[in-house]
C-alpha cells in the first residue's frame, strides 16, 4: 500500500556494515541539506537531563535545545498533558474555538502579569499599570518576532501615527531572533545573511549594551526598540546592569514600545520567569518561544500591552497551526510548572554553582565566563583549539555542548540536571583543557 510505514526499507545502498551511528549520518549525509553541521552523535532516546544514542551510550545534555527542553527531555507532566490531549483533539480551524485556547492564552497572561509587578520605569501604553494581558499565539520563535515586528509597525501607524511606509526600529548588533527574510535583514552575522537579499528596510543597528545609543538612534519614525535581555546565539552577552531599565526609560518617554526577544531567556532559565525581572523591566511585548512548547511541539506567543495587540483584527495576521488544541495544552503545562516558581529558584541556585566552578577555570583554559542562572557563555583559549574542537571532544566524554563563534562555547542544561551532573560536567570539560 502506497505510503505503508510498514513497507519502508532501508537505503538499499547504505553499507550494510556500518554502526548504527555511521549509518544514520551516513543518510542524513545523503538525503537531508546541509544546513547544520551537528556532531556525530545520534539520539535514539531521553529522559530528563540525558539523552541515549543509537549505540547505546548515554550523555548529559548540556544545551537543553537551545532552551526549548528548560524541563529536561519527557517531562511528565508535559508528555501527559499532550498524551491526553492526542486522544481528545489535535487540530481544528481558528474558524472556531477550542477548549484549551481560551484557558492557555488566559494561564500564559497571568504568568506575565504576575511576573512582573509595577516598576518604576513606566511603560508606553501603560500595560504594566493594568491587569490586562493580551496573548497572540503562533508556532515558532521566529513567527513570534515576525508578529511582534508587525504589531509595532501597525502600532506606530495607527496609534502614534508615524506615516504609512515609514516605521523604523531600533536593533541591537550581535543580535540573532531568526532566520526569516525580515529578521536576516538586520543581522551582522553574515552566515545568517549573506546572498539573501534583497533585505527589508526600516532597521536601525545599535551596538548592544549602549543604552545611549539606544537613545540616540530614535527619531519621529521609531516605533520599538527589539533587543534580547541576554544575547544568546552571541555566546550569552549578559548586557552592562541597568541597561535594560535605561532602555525602558527611553522608551517610555519618547513613547517608543519595548520588544524582548525572551525566546531563548525566558521561562525560568536566567533564574527568574523572564530575564527583563532580573531589573524589575517590563517590555510592552514578550517574544516567547522554545521552552512553551515543553520540548514536544513547537509553540510561540506574543504577550503583553493590549493596546498594542489590538491593533490585529481579523484577517489581518494569523496561522494554521498557531494555537492550536495540541500546542495550548502543552503550553498550559508548562505554565503550570513555573507558576509556584520553583524551577526559577533552582535555575538560580544552580547557576551559582555553574558559575563558581566555571571561573576557577580562568587562566587554565578559559578566557572568559558569562553566566545568567543555568545559562552560561564561555570562551575558550583559541590556542587550545575551536569551540567545536572542544564540543568534539566533551561530546566523547558524555556531555553534549554547542559551540558558537570561534572558540566561544554555550552551556544551557535542562534546570531538571542534578548539581552532581552539573559539577560532573565542569570536571570534563576541566580534564578536556588541561589534556590539550
Amino acid at each position: 500500500m502506497l505510503g505503508d510505514p510498514t513497507t519502508r526499507t532501508a537505503d538499499p545502498t547504505l553499507d550494510p556494515t556500518l554502526d548504527p551511528t555511521a549509518a544514520q549520518i551516513t543518510l542524513a549525509e545523503r538525503y537531508a541539506a546541509h544546513n547544520y553541521h551537528p556532531l556525530p552523535v545520534v539520539a535514539a532516546e531521553a529522559e530528563g537531563a540525558w539523552v541515549t544514542g543509537v549505540d547505546g551510550r548515554r550523555y548529559l545534555d548540556c544545551l537543553a535545545g537551545y532552551s526549548a527542553l528548560n524541563f529536561g527531555h519527557r517531562h511528565p507532566a508535559i508528555l501527559a498533558a499532550a498524551r491526553e490531549q492526542l486522544d481528545r483533539l489535535t487540530l481544528i480551524s481558528r474558524a472556531f474555538h477550542h477548549d484549551q485556547f481560551g484557558a492557555f492564552c488566559a494561564e500564559l497572561a497571568g504568568l506575565v502579569a504576575a511576573s512582573n509587578p509595577m516598576s518604576s520605569t513606566g511603560s508606553v501604553t501603560g500595560a504594566e499599570a493594568s491587569p490586562g494581558v493580551m496573548v497572540l499565539p503562533m508556532n515558532t520563535g521566529a513567527e513570534a518576532v515576525e508578529t511582534a515586528l508587525k504589531l509595532a509597525r501597525k502600532w506606530g501607524y495607527e496609534r502614534k501615527g508615524v506615516p504609512d511606509g515609514q516605521a523604523t526600529i531600533v536593533v541591537a548588533a550581535g543580535n540573532f531572533h531568526g532566520r526569516t527574510i525580515t529578521i536576516v535583514s538586520f543581522s551582522d552575522d553574515p552566515d545568517a545573511r549573506d546572498h539573501y537579499g534583497p533585505y527589508t528596510s526600516g532597521f536601525v543597528t545599535v551596538p548592544y549594551g549602549d543604552a545611549g545609543a539606544v537613545a540616540d538612534a530614535i527619531d519621529d519614525t521609531t516605533v520599538a526598540v527589539l533587543i534580547e535581555p541576554v544575547q544568546g546565539e552571541a555566546g550569552v552577552i549578559v548586557p552592562p546592569e541597568g541597561y535594560l531599565r535605561e532602555v525602558r526609560r527611553t522608551c517610555t518617554e519618547r513613547g517608543v514600545l519595548l520588544l524582548a526577544d525572551e525566546i531563548q531567556a525566558g521561562l525560568g532559565r536566567t533564574g527568574t520567569t523572564f530575564a527583563c525581572d532580573r531589573e524589575g523591566v517590563v517590555p510592552d511585548l514578550y517574544i516567547l518561544g522554545k521552552a512553551l512548547g515543553g520540548g514536544v511541539v513547537p509553540v510561540s506567543a506574543v504577550a503583553g500591552s493590549p493596546d498594542v495587540l489590538s491593533v490585529v483584527r481579523p484577517g489581518q495576521h494569523g496561522s494554521t497551526f498557531g494555537g492550536n488544541p495540541l500546542a495550548c495544552a502543552v503550553g498550559r503545562a508548562v505554565v503550570g510548572l513555573l507558576t509556584d516558581g520553583s524551577y526559577q529558584r533552582r535555575a538560580a541556585a544552580l547557576g551559582t554553582v555553574l558559575t563558581e566552578r566555571l571561573n576557577a577555570l580562568l587562566g587554565k583554559g578559559l578566557v572568559g565566563v558569562r553566566t545568567a542562572g543555568l545559562w552560561a557563555g564561555i570562551d575558550v583559549d583559541p590556542a587550545l583549539g575551536t569551540g567545536r574542537d572542544i564540543c568534539s571532544t566533551l561530546a566523547e566524554r558524555g556531555v553534549l555542548a554547542k559551540d558558537t563563534h570561534g572558540s566561544t562555547i554555550r552551556l544551557a542544561p535542562p534546570l531538571v540536571i542534578e548539581q552532581a551532573d552539573l559539577e560532573w560536567a565542569v570536571d570534563q570539560l576541566a580534564d578536556v583543557l588541561a589534556t590539550r
